[in-house]
């Protein structure tokens, strides 16, 4: 058998058992390519593009002895207490299926949205759903077209089952190139990812020119737009494409309960769209299956009240500040951010920069794209962005 049948055949399997990884939760897939990465000696996490990489934090990275873990955008100060609550009071209830609770939640998030039951999808979080999407429309290939840089989780696994990925640099000002993105679509895209707040530059792209630019494009292929961090931009959910859906636009929506109403841990999040679209998703995959009944009470207590949403918002624009602040004193080249996290150049090679900082007990993490390396740091508690900072004093000196 001659070298490049071994070298497709290696390539099958790998791509067969990226797709069947896919059933574990994005901490897990981002911890199996950590130690594949570190086991075979690789700067970078995810291979297939020459423009924007993930470097490979240090074998400790899952160090119980880090202090500040600022890696994963999650919200220091969740889940809420009441909802925390109605977990605890729904453990009991394991013993059945979570039917039931699932509905009404379904029936929350259906008059919350203004769209029917037929456009929500449930899942363990919006990950699983940006997966699910990736794994129905790219079996027979086709290409998604997104911006440079994007959250990648989408399109790694478009390209695992054979798609392409077109990526479209962002403007100077850090939003989406939607004029590039249109001019993109050929005859072989099926999909146009917009992450807005954008992860991980975490710039917003104009509501206007953005929902103009969903209810055309969706006419010619269907969009899908990750709103996992618009609750804690400056206008909210109010810039939210979600309305383009009841005007019958093939715009898909991803929501999550990870960020604002700090669950990441507790794996629930829902997709909105067209019921034809989502009928193709919900034919390889019973989202609801995924969550667990104590999940789903609780974030249908979070959707509730309002309280702790706004003590989130303020305490991380309160950090964000903060960091803001030591960056620009301290001269390093930041982009504005509207998220719990911000990313900006660092002087120094991303993975010697990892274990210097996971040295100090502070993990975070640390791309190259655009030619530069980049730290993207999460907004944690005021003590842990001091210990960032103090952390980055000591590794700069």
């Amino acid at each position: 058998m001659n070298s490049s049948k071994l070298s497709r055949r290696h390539w099958l399997k790998k791509s067969a058992l990226t797709v069947a990884g896919l059933a574990m939760m994005p901490q897990d897939i981002w911890a199996k390519a950590v130690e594949e990465a570190q086991l075979e000696g690789r700067p970078y996490l995810f291979g297939g593009s020459n423009t924007f990489n993930e470097f490979t934090p240090p074998l400790n990275y899952n160090d119980p002895k880090i202090e500040a873990i600022l890696r994963a955008n999650e919200n220091p100060y969740g889940p809420p207490p009441l909802a925390a609550k109605a977990f605890q009071d729904n453990v009991f209830s394991g013993n059945r299926y979570a039917w039931s609770t699932l509905n009404n939640l379904i029936n929350v998030i259906s008059k919350k949205e203004n769209v029917s039951r037929n456009q929500i999808i449930m899942a363990p979080g919006s990950s699983d759903l940006l997966e699910k999407v990736a794994m129905v429309l790219f079996q027979k290939g086709g290409n998604v077209i997104s911006a440079d840089p994007s959250y990648m989780s989408l399109m790694i696994v478009s390209q695992a089952v054979g798609g392409q990925w077109k990526a479209f640099k962002l403007l100077d000002d850090f939003q989406h190139d939607l004029d590039a993105m249109e001019a993109g679509i050929d005859a072989d895209t099926k999909l146009v990812y917009i992450c807005n707040p954008n992860n991980p530059s975490g710039s917003v792209t104009d509501a206007k020119r953005l929902r103009e630019f969903c209810s055309r494009v969706s006419e010619k292929v269907p969009v899908f737009v990750d709103e996992a961090y618009i609750e804690l931009s400056d206008n909210g959910i109010k810039d939210s494409m979600v309305s383009l859906i009841s005007e019958g636009k093939d715009v898909m929506v991803a929501r999550t309960f990870s960020k604002i109403h700090g669950m990441a841990g507790l794996r629930i999040g829902y997709l909105l769209g067209k019921e034809e679209t989502l009928e193709k998703i919900n034919k390889i995959t019973r989202g609801g299956m995924g969550i667990t009944g104590p999940s789903i009470m609780a974030a249908t207590t979070s959707l509730e009240g309002e309280a702790f949403l706004q003590m989130s918002r303020t305490k991380i624009a309160e950090a964000r500040a903060y960091t803001k602040a030591y960056l620009d004193r301290k001269g390093y080249a930041s982009i504005p951010s509207q998220t719990n996290f911000m990313i900006f150049e660092i002087p120094m090679d991303g993975n010697s920069f990892l274990d210097k900082i996971y040295s100090k007990k502070v993990a975070v993490r640390s791309f190259k794209f655009w030619d530069k390396n980049w730290c993207r740091v999460s907004m944690g508690t005021m003590e842990e962005m001091a210990m960032f900072t103090n952390a980055m004093d000591e590794i700069f000196a």
